[in-house]
Formats: C-alpha cells, sequence, structure tokens
C-alpha cells in the first residue's frame, strides 16, 4: 500500500462502518434525534419522548412549532393517559394511538392556560403512542380516529 492509500485507509474504514451501522437504524428515523411520522404522503419530524423525564417535559417552555414538527411520546405499554398543558405555549393537536399506531382519540386545539388553570385531556381510551403537532394539523390532513399512522 502506497502513502496515499494508507492516509485513505482510515476514512474508508469510518465511511464503511458507517454504512453498515445505519442499516441497523429503525426505520423512519433521521438526523439529530427525530423521527419521521406519516399519514398519508404527510411528513412530521417529531423529537422522541421515551424517558420519564423527556415525557414530563414534553412540549413545555416552546415558543415556537415549526409546522412539520412535533412530538411523539412512546410508552412501554397501552394506558389510559392523560395530558396537560402547563407551560406549554403553542395550541396543539394531540393525537392518540393504540400498538398498532391506530388514533384512537384525537383532542384538537389543545389551548394553554394562564399561571393558575392548565387545561388536562382525559381520553377513554388506552395508548401506547401520543403525538402532538401545531394545533390545526389534523385537521389539515383529514385525520380521523381509526387512522393508521406509519413511523
Amino acid at each position: 500500500m502506497d502513502s496515499y492509500g494508507r492516509k485513505m485507509y482510515p476514512l474508508f474504514v469510518l465511511v464503511l462502518l458507517s454504512a453498515v451501522f445505519s442499516l441497523f437504524l429503525p426505520a423512519g428515523c433521521c438526523a439529530g434525534g427525530k423521527k419521521a411520522v406519516d399519514f398519508r404522503g404527510n411528513t412530521f419530524f417529531v423529537e422522541i419522548a421515551e424517558t420519564k423525564q423527556d415525557q414530563e417535559r414534553g412540549l413545555m417552555f416552546i415558543k415556537n412549532l415549526p409546522a412539520d414538527s412535533g412530538m411523539l411520546f412512546v410508552y412501554e405499554d397501552e394506558a389510559r393517559r392523560s395530558f396537560y398543558m402547563k407551560n406549554t405555549y403553542v395550541p396543539l393537536d394531540i393525537i392518540w394511538m393504540d400498538r398498532e399506531k391506530r388514533v384512537v382519540f384525537i383532542k384538537k386545539d389543545a389551548r394553554p392556560g394562564d399561571a393558575q388553570v392548565y387545561e388536562t385531556i382525559h381520553p377513554q381510551e388506552e395508548a401506547m403512542y401520543v403525538l402532538e403537532l401545531n394545533s390545526g394539523s389534523a385537521e389539515k390532513i383529514g385525520l380521523r380516529p381509526g387512522d393508521i399512522l406509519q413511523f
């Protein structure tokens, strides 16, 4: 191997390893720790809230949420899950899904409260995933209970 080959070999190995590791990433993963959520050709790039700490914080203190962004809450099992709007500054559509990613409940236009009163949403349906998007997103893409999202 000539000197050029010796210099380029580590770069070649790095590129090869990156390509191999990308094969094992979950479908829908994106750069920057985001996941793509799709419905009928509409894609949202969402932050994932898997840990208890991330789930408790949610979209609190976010003052601007880009139109194609949101947050996906991922739980280990299906259960009734209540959400509230404390310290949430943007109106949201909140979508509850079962283990098959089928929409079981949608709260459209959940609004931030004042410093003393916050809206809490208590769906009767069990969910394993909850998706928060900008208010109006569910209506814009025609999302209804029974629809299935891809992620």
